[in-house]
């Protein structure tokens, strides 16, 4: 059916012209232009993917198709037609009645997106009364019809339900569900899947195409995920630095890129490592973990039932100098506790860790600090983890200095040749988080975590909401690093292709539960679980043509 509605929308007239769009950034920026003479057509019925690297300009041109440009962005030229409109040229009022009937957006973080104090029935509702459709019963109606059709569990019951209650996967479905509310004629996802694990977004692209088809909607996709593009895409466009370098077929494109960037992208890919690593079963031990045991008790109300979820359940490994493990698994399924318990972050319930000669566990607070400097975390968020106040130096100094470790100077010197190391220049060392981008602030979570020399590193998820070739570049660097300090590393992702690249051993978990472990070469090519089998069937692009 895809090609089929791929050819037919092919000589179609375009539900959506963009010609010379140049939208103006303010002068403190790098680039006079955010998006610069850029032109394409929606056509209907398709998928269009725009796909580019963070600062490309995809986001800002969902923005203005939306008329959602921040204050400081303003449109310098170039014209967006819908039905013969020049949406660029209409006023706060008339873009107003645009949005929600004729151009909907589904947006990358529904957590931030949806309000935390109203219910997701309210939230669907306030649409539908924003534009006076129907009367109060047929609106109700139509709240449990959406979210039936998003195939959210319970529609009847979880209207009444706030977004803190719901998973990730949920709430980016109730994203849809308000987005789809008004039958849109233009659908834009601004990567709605980013930040979900393998099978979650397996299923939100399965949604998204099932309702496309449904409704012969056009869809504008962003993405910076070429294993989504082959999924899901009709027809791609491809940015770089605000300019449109490449569009055309899906197929021909992820086939036969022509523009050089286009190529670093595709190449930049993270691929199934088909050979293990060669590994010596002979190094030394690390951290030896026995029959870890964490439950969260939970209760619903003052007077409500106790419940009990068991993040972590008898789990086992053991972790050799030099060598990475990786611990994979959905959202819920326990991996990041695991990694809180073994950074004596969160206290577990039960088990051993024995690190150093110690059971960490059996360790107050004051005891274990001593060892604290020996093992260390590099967070997802780089950002969040890094206080705004402090300059790169001070936060990869105030560590060390605080544990006695070395003198003021002694960790200037120190922090500047990590910076170094980790593909920064020694000028950072008096800069703030802000002046970085993304995959820069994650270098500086990496260079913290080796200020204290440690001999296990805890990463979690440091990779997952990097473009893929920054993301090469971190893998690369974790890894040289690895090879170089001969560090031993835990490695907690959901993206499986990144585990397979990097880990020496996998291990997945289920509901607390290790439900299988194994060299990379067993867990992704000959899966014994079924779960693991779910997980790897999932990973996006795998059976594309």
């Amino acid at each position: 059916m895809r090609n089929l509605m791929t050819h037919i929308s092919s000589g179609s007239t375009p539900v959506l012209s963009v010609r010379d769009l140049s939208i103006a950034l303010p002068g403190s920026h790098d680039r006079p232009f955010a998006v610069q003479n850029i032109s394409f057509d929606l056509r209907p019925g398709e998928i269009l993917c725009i796909i580019g690297e963070s600062g490309s300009g995809k986001s800002v041109t969902a923005s203005a198709v939306m008329g959602l440009l921040p204050a400081a962005m303003k449109i310098a030229r170039g014209s967006i037609l819908f039905q013969d409109r020049d949406i660029t040229t209409l006023s706060e009022p008339e873009m107003r009645k645009l949005r929600g009937r004729a151009v909907s957006i589904i947006f990358q973080d529904p957590l931030s997106a949806l309000n935390p104090l109203m219910t997701i029935g309210d939230q669907i509702r306030e649409v539908l009364d924003t534009h006076s459709v129907g009367e109060p019963a047929s609106r109700a109606a139509r709240v449990v019809e959406m979210l039936t059709e998003v195939g959210l569990p319970d529609p009847l019951l979880i209207q009444y339900q706030y977004p803190f209650r719901l998973s990730g996967g949920q709430r980016q479905r109730v994203m849809i569900a308000m987005a789809l509310a008004l039958d849109p004629d233009i659908l834009i996802a601004d990567e709605p899947t980013t930040a979900l694990d393998v099978t979650t977004q397996a299923q939100i692209l399965d949604l998204i195409r099932k309702v496309q088809e449904r409704k012969g909607m056009s869809v504008m996709f962003i993405t910076h995920d070429f294993g989504v593009v082959a999924e899901i895409a009709d027809r791609v466009i491809v940015m770089e630095q605000g300019h449109v370098v490449e569009q055309g077929d899906a197929k021909q494109v992820l086939r036969a890129p022509e523009h050089p960037y286009t190529q670093k992208l595709i190449a930049a890919v993270p691929k199934m490592r088909q050979k293990d690593r060669v590994r010596d079963t002979e190094k030394p031990v690390v951290m030896q973990v026995r029959g870890l045991q964490k439950t969260y008790r939970t209760r619903s109300g003052f007077l409500g039932r106790m419940r009990e979820i068991k993040a972590v359940n008898n789990i086992s490994f053991t972790l050799r100098r030099g060598e990475t493990l990786g611990i994979v698994g959905e959202s819920g399924s326990g991996k990041s506790s695991m990694g809180k318990v073994l950074m004596k972050l969160t206290e577990a319930d039960g088990g051993e860790i024995h690190f150093q000669g110690e059971d960490t566990l059996k360790l107050n607070e004051e005891n274990f600090r001593p060892l604290r400097p020996r093992i260390q975390m590099i967070f997802q968020d780089p950002y969040a983890s890094l206080n705004p106040r402090f300059t790169i130096g001070q936060a990869l100094t105030v560590g060390p200095i605080a544990h006695r470790l070395m003198t003021h100077r002694d960790a200037r010197t120190r922090a500047e040749d990590i910076l170094r190391m980790v593909g920064l220049d020694a000028s950072a060392y008096d800069r703030y988080p802000h002046e970085f981008s993304g995959g820069q602030r994650q270098r500086v979570g990496i260079a913290r975590a080796l200020m204290f020399d440690p001999e296990v590193i805890v990463a979690d998820e440091a990779v997952s909401a990097l473009d893929v070739s920054i993301q090469a570049q971190v893998l690369e660097l974790l890894d040289s690093i690895r090879k170089e300090r001969k560090l031993a590393m835990v490695f907690i992702t959901h993206d499986l292709r990144v585990a397979s690249q990097i880990c020496d051993e996998i291990l997945v978990m289920h509901r607390g539960d290790m439900v299988e472990f194994g060299p990379p070469s067993q867990i992704f090519q000959n899966p014994q679980h079924a779960y693991t089998r779910a997980l790897v069937e999932a990973i996006p692009g795998r059976n594309a043509a």
